[in-house]
């Protein structure tokens, strides 16, 4: 520990000469005859000085940005360090027991440096694989502007337009002529994105990190002796929909993961399946499914001597206290320094993964999906639509009509058309009001609607908690996470797992979606704050003040240019342009699981 501070002082220390050096070193030249030339050899000298000095501050911006990385890196490794020094103790304690006991030991032990050294061999095999955190970061801020300058531009020449005085027939003229612009400039982010097959890495390491997250999900669940493992406990008694009872879960096994316990999930007399979770999904452990007879603690009462109870019991999210650090939209401190490069939401990508691993269907359910999207048509390039109604509007959420839903499938088109002329716009409509597809076939007769209304009628208020209605939303679910692009409302948990699940499908699709109503949000998160970059001055008329440095808690952005937040160095709430501001990623320290093997043998 003491050597890597040190590097990491001397480091400091050279980038500070080499600033020191590089702005006062006077730099050669040749004597010059008359004062005109002394004149412009002076000028060329401070000209060459101020090169060198801006080349010396880009070698110490990157030197600084590569420490960065190294230092997240060295942390991972300590915490291993330390988890394995841990286990040493153990083993050492155990001296007394049998020779054969002993060999197992040892050999368990040999296995688990293998694997922290390995993680350090690709720790240093992957600094300079793909596009740099700096690149990715001013790339994605760049296309946040440029979405925001739209929204913002469109808002203003819609309130224009309603005024009387100015010609409509301009004004279109105008919205046409950006417009142009916005696409242009739109394919030339993408093939920004795109290059030094970029996208191709993005995929690879969303795919590598993916398949780690899933073996170690599959360690925790499957312990060698389950009557001794460490628990924690839930059921699914939570009096809510589908998405939510599903949210809770993820939430229970986020708490697995963080205090590295197995989940014991009772989901007997479940109102989706009586029998339970296992008759729809694969079961969350093959070698532990019991709680045992050890007596119970809960949440409240355990949380200040966690090791200490071998069975903890959760509550449903809204009681949840006191709040621990790691739940969302908190992310493996040990994976946030990969995923801050190649993903643009790190705790989407996260909670996917953990929705990923509870939903594998079991096979008779995954035929059964699969046989329908055949029956329907699906197939790519396509765009989700999600309309939900019955009991959220004016309950949840507002009510959208189906052409606000459709004027962003028409964008999604419109510019892909620029690629593909032609292209057969296909639409994946889910809804729980079976009218709407009849509705979409009749105003919008050059799209084809692929849909089954027995699904939308069997999510009916009536027949909502029936075997048809739960095929019905894991079916929509698993087709809507696989669209190019999501239409919906992210009130609706619906919504959010889907866009949650397509991110393990793909590098990084943190951007294929447009929401009518909430930005994403985890039901029982911990705070989401933003990060200003730039200063706003307040106003009366809604704008509070903003200053580079400060922390913004986000209420929602209005997709006008502008979101609302609470400004927490002022405490004042209100308005503020959202692309002055910018997303952390809250890294938390959690297991490192030495005892899984970065890559898979098979």
């Amino acid at each position: 520990m003491k050597q890597w501070k040190l590097a990491v002082a001397m480091l400091a220390v050279w980038v500070c000469v080499l600033l020191y050096i590089t702005s006062t070193m006077p730099l050669p030249s040749s004597s010059s005859p008359s004062s005109s030339s002394s004149f412009f050899g002076a000028r060329s000298r401070r000209e060459g000085e101020e090169d060198a000095l801006r080349v010396a501050e880009m070698a110490a911006e990157k030197a600084a940005n590569s420490l960065s990385q190294t230092l997240d890196e060295m942390q991972v490794l300590q915490k291993q360090n330390t988890e394995l020094r841990q286990l040493l103790s153990q083993y050492s304690a155990k001296e007394a027991t049998s020779e054969p006991s002993k060999e197992a030991a040892i050999k368990d032990l040999k296995s688990r440096l293998e694997v922290a050294s390995q993680h350090l061999s690709e720790l240093a095999d992957g600094a300079s694989d793909g596009p740099s955190l700096a690149a990715e970061q001013a790339r994605r801020k760049v296309e946040k502007t440029v979405r925001e300058l739209w929204f913002f531009l469109s808002s203003q020449l819609s309130k224009i337009g309603n005024q009387a005085a100015v010609p409509h027939v301009k004004l279109e003229k105008l919205k046409t002529d950006l417009e142009g612009y916005r696409r242009t400039i739109h394919d030339d982010l993408e093939k920004l994105r795109s290059v030094d097959d970029a996208d191709e890495w993005r995929e690879r390491k969303s795919e590598e990190l993916g398949n780690l997250v899933q073996r170690r999900f599959e360690y925790i669940q499957n312990p060698s002796d389950c009557s001794s493992a460490k628990k924690i406990v839930c059921n699914l008694h939570k009096g809510c929909g589908f998405g939510c009872q599903l949210h809770h879960v993820t939430y229970c096994l986020i708490t697995a993961y963080a205090l590295k316990r197995t989940l014991i999930l009772e989901s007997k007399g479940w109102r989706y399946a009586p029998k339970g979770w296992e008759t729809v999904f694969e079961p969350l452990s093959r070698t532990c499914t019991e709680r045992g007879t050890t007596l119970k603690t809960f949440w409240g009462s355990a949380h200040r001597d966690i090791e200490k109870h071998q069975v903890i019991e959760m509550p449903i999210v809204d009681s949840l206290h006191p709040r621990p650090e790691f739940m969302p939209l908190a992310v493996p401190q040990d994976l946030g320094a990969q995923l801050e490069i190649f993903h643009g939401d790190p705790s989407v990508w996260w909670i996917g993964q953990v929705v990923r691993y509870l939903m594998r269907l079991r096979p008779e359910i995954e035929q059964d999906v699969q046989d329908a999207g055949k029956k329907m048509g699906f197939r790519n390039v396509i765009v989700g639509i999600h309309i939900r109604r019955t009991d959220k509007i004016n309950l949840e959420a507002a009510f959208h009509s189906l052409e606000e839903y459709m004027t962003h499938v028409e964008d999604f088109y419109n510019q892909m058309e620029r690629k593909k002329p032609g292209i057969t716009r296909r639409v994946y409509l889910a809804s729980d009001d079976s009218s709407v597809l009849e509705e979409a076939k009749m105003k919008y007769e050059n799209y084809v609607f692929i849909s089954d209304n027995s699904i939308s009628r069997s999510a009916g208020l009536n027949t909502r908690y029936s075997d048809g209605s739960l095929r019905g939303v894991i079916i929509d679910i698993h087709y809507l996470s696989r669209c190019d692009f999501l239409v919906c409302t992210f009130s609706s948990q619906v919504c959010r797992v889907a866009y949650e699940l397509m991110q393990t499908l793909h590098g990084d699709a943190s951007g294929r979606f447009h929401s009518l109503d909430d930005i994403f949000y985890y039901g029982g998160q911990n705070g989401h704050n933003l990060h200003v970059l730039e200063a706003h001055p307040g106003s009366s008329s809604g704008l509070i003040q903003i200053k580079p440095g400060d922390s913004v808690g986000i209420a929602g952005n209005h997709w006008d240019g502008f979101s609302k937040g609470t400004n927490h160095r002022t405490g004042m709430s209100g308005l503020f342009p959202s692309y002055k501001a910018e997303d952390t990623v809250v890294k938390v320290s959690m297991p490192t699981y030495p005892e899984v093997p970065l890559k898979s043998s098979r």
